[in-house]
């Protein structure tokens, strides 16, 4: 019998070895309700596979090592080569075997029966909860591909390979790989979001163009290729830099360091130089951000998903830990102000998780409904707004249910909250969010408005939800509506939030309804009055 004095107590296990699909009832209504029906089986397996020990190990390691620049190799020749931990590749892998990261383009993801977009979000959701980091360059490779509908000839050389479901780890010319991945580099010092402020310059060569200059942020730079702005004689255009020339040598991209990030550990990014790097033109000189903005709506999705994933992760940590913990001579779980704090959060997941699967089945369905198209557009930043700044509080909050075991960095918890913040941060942070609701009201006003009365039909039997949509419409509609947007904006991301989760759960949309839009809300998790019976069904629902 161990000594006292090496006796652990009153500790929870790991959660690990559970299926993060099969315990989570509000992901699995969710993702029925909007047209996963058919594919249970598929994303449970893939929930017990991310739920096993094994790969909860591959994502701290792969954090806890995270990648080396290795600019020179032995004989001296730069080679600019990034260095990861076998973990990391495990990640890739299994992702890629999921087809994450091209699922969208594929024969594959068209089987999935007008869900494709609702399926990988289920499962881009759940990788999260393991390890966010690797999910950056699977998000921009199946991005990338919208922005190579420019060159239909270039695309068709790419997507044989770009389409298998095999990673390829080796520094290699894409042409001769099994698979591949596509990076992106935009931003400058000068400029971040304004990319327009560019100065990194493209000079046409016979049928391609060299390019010279940097990136301040250059994501994933171990990628085979990478879409890249640059300013051409036309103006600011759209380029394809691939790692490696035509003729197999390694192409001019000059990584001077990685970035030493908060979080994201796991993935690389860099600052880069280009000497006369090599380079193919993307759709027309001068039409770089309208290539570019064919796959914004799809990285910004993704950071959306992401972010619901981080939060479910934490409140499973958090209702887990509470279960096994006793305090005061009872389980954590049952005591009062546990239970309304973990209630309030578990409100909030459901809703959230609803919400992004809403989203992906407008992804789904705008080629063929222009509504859905309409609220694509519209309920995009929406929703990236509302979902990715959500997310560091909310986790602060999962951190705190764990006190002390959730602050120390051998937990998951810590882990996610250095990552949360990057997803509202990548692809245009809160106020371009803003910006860009604005600008959908603006220019597509009819569209716009056929979106808004569509929620408030859907929403109006729902506390507070009509009124709210009503007072979004007008403040949002004003001359100065930009010094007041994010009211406007988060108003909407709840009332969409709401109606989202009707057709999930009836009961628990209209909770969230009163307790979001049409009572005054407390700053804190747990400041809202919920009986018993609304208290016990949350808690029941959040971890089977």
């Amino acid at each position: 019998m161990p000594s006292l004095r090496a006796a652990v107590l009153n500790q929870s296990p790991p959660f690990h070895d559970v299926n993060l699909f099969g315990c989570d009832a509000p992901l699995m209504e969710a993702a029925t309700a909007y047209g996963a029906r058919d594919h249970a089986d598929e994303l449970s397996l893939f929930g017990r596979l991310w739920g096993s020990a094994a790969m909860a190990e591959r994502g701290r390691l792969a954090n806890e090592n995270p990648p080396k620049l290795k600019t020179f190799d032995a004989r001296g020749f730069r080679r600019d080569e990034v260095e990861f931990h076998p973990a990391y590749h495990e990640l890739m892998a299994y992702s890629a075997h999921a087809g994450l990261h091209n699922s969208t383009w594929t024969a594959a993801g068209t089987a999935a029966g007008g869900a494709s977009e609702v399926v990988r979000a289920a499962k881009f959701l759940i990788a999260a909860q393991v390890e966010t980091g690797h999910l950056c360059p699977i998000t921009m490779t199946r991005a990338s591909v919208a922005a190579l509908a420019s060159d239909e000839t270039l695309r068709a050389q790419i997507m044989p390979v770009l389409g298998t479901r095999t990673y390829d780890p080796a520094f290699a010319p894409w042409w001769g790989k099994r698979g591949m991945t596509i990076g992106m580099g935009m931003t400058e010092k000068q400029g971040g979001t304004d990319v327009r402020a560019n100065i990194t310059r493209a000079v046409k060569d016979g049928d391609f163009y060299r390019i010279t200059g940097h990136k301040w942020f250059m994501s994933a730079p171990m990628s085979d290729a990478f879409l890249v702005l640059a300013q051409a004689e036309g103006g600011l255009s759209c380029f394809l830099m691939p790692r490696f020339m035509p003729d197999g040598s390694v192409n001019a991209l000059r990584f001077q360091r990685l970035k030493d990030k908060l979080g994201n550990r796991s993935n690389a990014s860099s600052e880069v130089e280009f000497e006369d790097a090599y380079a193919l033109l993307l759709g027309e000189e001068g039409r770089g951000v309208a290539t570019i903005i064919q796959m914004v709506s799809l990285t910004r999705q993704d950071c959306a998903i992401a972010s619901a994933g981080l939060m479910r992760s934490g409140l499973a940590h958090a209702l887990h830990h509470a279960r096994y913990r006793s305090v005061f001579g009872k389980p954590l779980a049952d005591q009062p102000l546990m239970r309304s704090v973990l209630a309030d959060m578990a409100l909030h997941v459901e809703a959230t998780t609803a919400l992004v699967m809403r989203l992906c089945h407008a992804f789904d369905r705008a080629p063929d409904d222009p509504l859905e198209s309409a609220t694509m557009r519209l309920m995009t930043p929406v929703v990236k707004y509302w979902v990715c700044k959500s997310a560091p509080a909310f986790l602060y909050e999962a951190m705190e249910c764990l006190g002390g075991n959730g602050y120390v960095e051998e937990g998951v918890l810590a882990r996610h909250y250095r990552e949360a913040p990057v997803n509202a941060i990548w692809e245009g942070s809160g106020n371009v969010m803003c910006l860009d609701v604005l600008r959908v009201l603006s220019r597509e006003r009819e569209a716009a408005s056929a979106v808004l009365a569509h929620l408030a039909q859907e929403g109006e039997d729902l506390p507070g939800a009509k009124a709210a949509l009503f007072a979004v419409a007008s403040a949002l509609g004003q001359p100065d509506a930009k010094a007041t947007a994010r009211d406007g904006v988060e108003r909407l991301a709840l009332a969409a939030a709401a109606v989202a989760l009707k057709a999930v759960h009836p009961g628990h949309a209209v909770l969230f309804a009163q307790t979001r839009l049409a009572q005054r809300r407390g700053l804190m998790y747990g400041a809202v009055d919920l009986n018993a019976g609304d208290l016990q069904g949350l808690l029941a629902r959040a971890l089977a």
